[in-house]
């Protein structure tokens, strides 16, 4: 038989107060909000414009020089998560803005990041003594506790997109960073060499992988636009995204950075997708083309050059204009959750 319990309100909490004090805590206060039927997020669709932001990036250039503030970066807070310098529960994202004849210096750090370009042409990035020069929808990674710094040769600013794994990282106290001795590295590998090694399907037959993060760390927009492109006159679209292709590590096949899920897709104009959810919060970044994505009860509009997240199973479906075709970069916490065996998708 089951031992009577007291049920005297008054009693229980004093009970708690007293296990308070040994830092304790009752889990049947709080077991219904700490393991829920469904994914529950504090984070909201929202979609940052262009417009909005060039402008304020602009005035961010006239305030503080990238040598003073490190990184010149407008964070992307999501609308519910304020004050937690983050886009997603798990990811980070920015928009760094490097001024012509500027250049922001070296340091390392164990976080890993991305860089997606959004404007310009003719900055660079070097990482670990291998600079590339980066043009608008090139993919480039910082891997963790890489030296790496920026410059803008040019004569036009330079805009990109920084996402970083910083709270998944910062959730595990696993934080180090580092600054450089010296304002801007030397560098003496291009990445066409880079491209070259390991752009090509093949490798040289001594590499031995002393990262998870693939060795390729310049992935240029046009090869993958016209991979898109060739796709696009053989392949069947997807009802949910049309066509879609994941950034590799051309060594093991696997993802390209062991925390973030990076991905290139294209949409068809006038396309009308069918609803999709997955537990992974995504970030777009649209490169070509406008539409709207339905996300739960939100309508995101966008064109080029928008930023847009879409929470934790949430579903959400894209419409193109018939303007022309759409082309999106996104990515997502996918590989951490599909390595813990946490990652689900639902269609429709």
């Amino acid at each position: 038989m089951d031992t009577p319990v007291a049920t005297d309100t008054a009693a229980r909490e004093h009970f708690y107060q007293k296990i308070s004090n040994d830092q304790m805590t009752p889990l049947w206060e709080v077991l219904h909000s700490l393991v829920t039927p469904l994914p529950k997020t504090p984070c909201l669709p929202h979609v940052w414009k262009w417009e909005t932001a060039f402008p304020w990036l602009l005035q961010a250039g006239e305030l503080i020089s990238a040598q003073e503030a490190e990184r010149r970066v407008l964070v992307l807070e999501n609308p519910g998560l304020r004050g937690q310098t983050r886009i997603t529960h798990s990811l980070y994202a920015g928009l760094q803005l490097i001024l012509p004849g500027e250049i922001a210096p070296a340091h390392r750090h164990s976080q890993s990041a991305l860089r997606f370009i959004m404007h310009g042409s003719g900055a660079y990035t070097a990482v670990n003594g291998e600079k590339v020069f980066m043009n608008v929808g090139d993919f480039v990674i910082t891997p963790s506790w890489t030296f790496h710094d920026h410059g803008n040769p040019s004569d036009e600013p330079m805009v990109w997109l920084d996402g970083l794994d910083v709270p998944l990282v910062e959730l595990l106290d696993a934080q180090f960073m580092e600054k450089g001795s010296q304002e801007s590295q030397s560098t003496n590998i291009t990445a066409h060499a880079n491209l070259a090694e390991f752009g090509n399907s093949m490798k040289p037959v001594q590499y031995q992988p002393r990262s998870k993060t693939s060795p390729l760390f310049w992935y240029p927009y046009e090869r993958t636009r016209e991979a898109l492109e060739t796709m696009k006159q053989h392949n069947e679209w997807h009802e949910c995204w049309g066509l879609k292709l994941q950034y590799t590590n051309p060594a093991t096949g696997g993802w390209a950075i062991p925390t973030m899920g990076t991905f290139m897709q294209l949409m068809p104009k006038s396309f009308q997708g069918k609803p999709y959810r997955s537990t992974d919060s995504t970030v777009y970044v649209v490169v070509e083309g406008h539409g709207r994505c339905v996300v739960g009860d939100s309508t995101l509009e966008f064109g080029p050059k928008d930023v847009l997240v879409c929470p934790s199973w949430m579903p959400h479906r894209f419409d193109i204009t018939d303007q022309g075709d759409a082309v999106l970069f996104s990515y997502s916490d996918r590989p951490v959750q599909q390595a813990l065996d946490l990652w689900r998708e639902q269609f429709g």
